[in-house]
């Protein structure tokens, strides 16, 4: 019997499938949220389609895999992290002396990270992955953005004429 190029996704396969792209959606939006609220270069939209993509990649990997026994699903998984090196180069900027976009880049190349665990069907996995990054991007943000404001007040008490200097 000739080899057939078709995937065959049976009912619940097909159900299964749609429920790992939905769930990698909500990922990217969660995160995509902060970014977009925050007025990033990459935002809700961006995020939502690079975790649904990476999900896709994954679903097909296992499902090439599962048909084509020889093959080998790690391909996807590099093609996954090749491109989004590319993506996330595209989102990191230069102004001056300081460099804009690494925070939303490294965002980006979790959430493929994410999108894949979803499409491999680690959801645990990829929801504290979710949560953990977004704690990191935004509660972190402002943590950051506290301890510039304190080091500014420090150098500004310091060079300040009526400071003392030991």
């Amino acid at each position: 019997m000739p080899k057939t190029y078709l995937l065959n996704f049976g009912a619940l396969d097909t159900l299964i499938a749609l429920g790992k792209l939905l769930v990698a959606l909500a990922c990217g939006a969660i995160i995509g949220w902060e970014r977009e609220i925050h007025e990033k270069a990459a935002g809700l939209r961006t995020h939502m389609l690079v975790s649904a993509g990476s999900c896709l990649f994954a679903i097909v990997g296992l499902e090439v895999q599962s048909a084509f026994p020889g093959d080998d699903v790690l391909r996807v998984v590099q093609g996954i992290i090749m491109g989004m090196g590319f993506l996330a180069g595209g989102v990191i900027f230069r102004e001056g002396a300081s460099v804009r976009g690494l925070t939303t880049a490294a965002g980006l190349w979790v959430l493929a990270a994410i999108g894949l665990a979803v499409g491999l069907g680690s959801f645990l996995l990829a929801f504290v992955a979710t949560v953990l990054s977004f704690v990191t991007i935004s509660v972190l943000a402002k943590v950051e953005k506290k301890a510039k404001m304190h080091v500014e007040a420090g150098q500004r008490r310091d060079s300040s004429p009526t400071g003392t200097q030991l």
